[in-house]
């Protein structure tokens, strides 16, 4: 039996077994996919995180998982089917039909960004095509881009890459946006974002990066020449398998406060998965740290 199974290899995953192994605690990394790094490979560029300015996304996440691998960090790949609740913790039972006992679990599944759908984004992803203004807006300085969405985010990715871009085409589905007044009208006063609304994206074009986006807009095919697409509709947070396990938000966010501390005994949440204001890569390892000093605080506290 582990002291700690570590759900995902994200930021916040790894972070989290670089910090159970310094604490010398027994741990296992789950992840779904074979030597997985998160979101973070998507991004062609990183340049908010401290001290390593301007790195790719995938070779960044190489690093963190370089890091967790050079502490002698354990790594299972399979998907996570259920959780049940066993007498000394919990049994961890996977899509493979195996399973793995443990007294906590620190769940770092992330969050998927919700897309658009349409022909292109998958073959311009990390080439154009991005779900993360802060991420990646800096690369797009004096260029044209389009956000997608009426939302808070969308609207506030526009107000951001209106300060680095050329134009800011912000293109929303219907007349009317969804995200708070404040931000309409900092977005409507804004001198380079122009609004496209009642219009739905159809394609995303380019050659070996994006070059325009196609809309229906009022029934009427238009292009707009951008040379990056931000798709700001959401993202769907991978906690289904903590459903009548720990509370969840009505979004799905796994609830859960700075110490990743939830409602189900022993099990933590820790980066996009679970309820917080920011999600970026920094805040991720942020709480994968923080996970490991709850999990040895409950280990102490229950005699474990």
């Amino acid at each position: 039996m582990y002291d700690t199974v570590i759900i995902g290899s994200g930021p916040a995953g790894l972070s989290a077994a670089v910090y159970a192994k310094r604490a010398a605690l027994s741990a296992i990394v789950i992840e779904k996919n074979y030597c997985g790094t998160g979101q973070i490979a998507e991004s062609e560029r990183v340049d908010n995180y401290l001290g390593l300015y301007g790195e790719n996304g995938f070779e960044l996440g190489e690093k963190f998982r370089a890091h967790a691998e050079a502490f002698g960090t354990e790594f299972y790949e399979g998907e996570v089917t259920n959780i049940a609740p066993t007498n000394e913790g919990y049994k961890v039972n996977l899509s493979d039909g195996g399973s793995i006992l443990t007294k906590t679990i620190v769940y770092a599944a992330g969050a998927s960004h919700r897309k658009l759908d349409i022909k292109g984004e998958a073959e311009f992803s990390g080439k154009g095509v991005s779900y993360c203004a802060v991420c990646d807006g800096a690369l797009y300085k004096g260029k044209n881009v389009a956000v997608i969405g009426g939302g808070d985010t969308a609207l506030g990715d526009a107000l951001f890459l209106s300060k680095i871009a050329e134009k800011v085409y912000l293109v929303h589905r219907r007349e009317e946006f969804r995200a708070n007044k404040t931000l309409q009208e900092r977005v409507r006063s804004a001198g380079n974002i122009e609004l496209v609304l009642n219009a739905v994206p159809v394609e995303i074009i380019g050659d070996k990066r994006v070059e325009a986006i196609k809309i229906d807009h009022s029934g009427a095919e238009e292009t707009l020449c951008v040379n990056g697409v931000f798709a700001a509709i959401g993202t769907v947070p991978n906690s289904g398998v903590l459903q009548g396990l720990a509370e969840l938000s009505p979004e799905g966010y796994v609830i859960a406060g700075e110490d990743c501390v939830t409602s189900a005994k022993g099990i933590f949440a820790a980066g996009d998965v679970r309820t917080k204001a920011l999600r970026q890569v920094i805040t991720a390892a942020a709480d994968g740290a923080n996970s490991i000093l709850s999990v040895e605080n409950y280990l102490s506290e229950n005699g474990r």
